[in-house]
């Protein structure tokens, strides 16, 4: 598989990703909704993960086709998404987005498995394929901000719209393979085992607690430094500066995974989401810590991403990766982001930034004793041997 195929759909993906998670609570903002409201429909956009990759999981294991339901997710993800130009209600565009995200949310994780097959042996490059993800994030973010300095912000919808196509056109280029099905009936039993191994729920309640902490980042951090009188392109360097950072981590990963293990990089990663979300509670004033506070993004997601990814690797057979990469994304950025968002957004007009920060850092503190005590991921290795 040529490289470019494969790094062109997380630099399309990622991209739409840059465009909307900083700026699209701009957006609503715009529509005079309040920040409980905001929050709300930006958990919107990770409910529909708590469901979507694992139904979608389950029918890519089962029938073998799962180039084919990438192509349908990202078609559907545009055609859903048309709706939103005639929306200016909270329900309205609150149902738009659960409506496209079922499709959009659907796609990654079944194009990790794609990848990740595609890599055969040499896993270790995954970081390397999926840097241009977090190129095409900076990419977006950075022109974008620029843009939005003077143009409407009511140009974002379309933005996000020729996105989605350019997604759908890239998936069209991947050619589609099917692999062997196998055996329901053995599957099951084994995959509802796998599930409740220790280690493996002890690593999704990490997911879940990881993608938590992110919910007051990822919903209200635009909207925190535009109250403290950034423009909208100091907003997006900002942003930026964060994917560039995980963009460094990603091209060393495979070496730090080589020489540190997934268990300490976890473990430090963790420790470094707590300095994160503490900087930002306690001093979102002051510029040099919050720029600290962005390249910490490399640990609180490039490292811990990938870690994730390749855990989910370990922990489930070929034949039950695609629910197992769609239940990584159901649980984290589906139920964790969700929860996340929510909570940010009852909390920030109630509380304040720095308490919703604040229990981010807590609970990442969580995140931090349970990968100390069950993340061991050596063991996994010994036993599937």
């Amino acid at each position: 598989m040529p490289y470019i195929r494969l790094s062109g759909f997380y630099f399309f993906y990622f991209a739409l990703l840059g465009a909307m998670i900083p700026y699209w609570s701009l957006y609503l903002k715009s529509l005079d909704f309040s920040a409980e409201t905001i929050g709300l429909l930006m958990a919107t956009l990770h409910l529909s993960r708590i469901f979507s990759p694992a139904l979608w999981g389950w029918i890519a294991d089962r029938t073998g086709h799962r180039i084919r339901i990438i192509r349908i997710g990202a078609l559907l993800t545009w055609v859903v998404f048309i709706a939103v130009f005639w929306q200016t209600s909270a329900l309205g565009i609150g149902l738009v987005m659960l409506g496209y995200s079922f499709f959009w949310n659907a796609v990654l994780p079944q194009f990790e498995v794609v990848t990740l097959n595609y890599l055969g042996s040499q896993q270790e490059k995954y970081s390397q394929i999926r840097l241009w993800g977090s190129v095409g994030f900076i990419i977006a973010v950075l022109l974008l901000g620029y843009a939005l300095d003077s143009i409407s912000v009511d140009w974002i919808p379309i933005i996000l719209f020729v996105l989605m196509i350019l997604i759908w056109v890239n998936s069209l280029l991947i050619p589609s393979v099917r692999v062997s099905v196998i055996a329901e009936e053995v599957e099951v039993v084994s995959f509802k085992q796998l599930m409740l191994t220790p280690q493996v729920v002890a690593f999704f309640v990490i997911t879940l607690l990881i993608q938590f902490s992110h919910g007051p980042y990822y919903t209200f951090f635009s909207l925190m430094m535009q109250k403290l009188e950034y423009t909208r392109s100091q907003i997006g360097m900002l942003w930026s500066l964060g994917v560039v950072a995980e963009v460094a981590i990603f091209v060393v990963m495979h070496s730090l995974i080589a020489r540190l293990g997934l268990r300490l990089i976890m473990i430090i990663s963790l420790f470094l989401c707590i300095v994160r979300w503490s900087l930002l509670a306690l001093w979102p004033e002051k510029l040099l810590l919050v720029i600290v506070a962005q390249i910490l993004h490399a640990a609180t997601f490039g490292s811990l991403h990938a870690v994730g990814i390749t855990l989910v690797h370990y922990y489930f057979p070929d034949s039950m990766k695609g629910r197992g990469q769609a239940i990584f994304s159901s649980i984290g950025f589906g139920l964790g982001g969700t929860l996340g968002a929510i909570v940010a957004g009852l909390l920030w007009e109630s509380q304040g930034a720095a308490v919703a920060f604040g229990v981010a850092a807590l609970a990442s503190v969580v995140a931090i004793m349970l990968a100390y005590v069950w993340i061991h991921p050596e063991k996994v290795q010994q036993n599937s041997r």
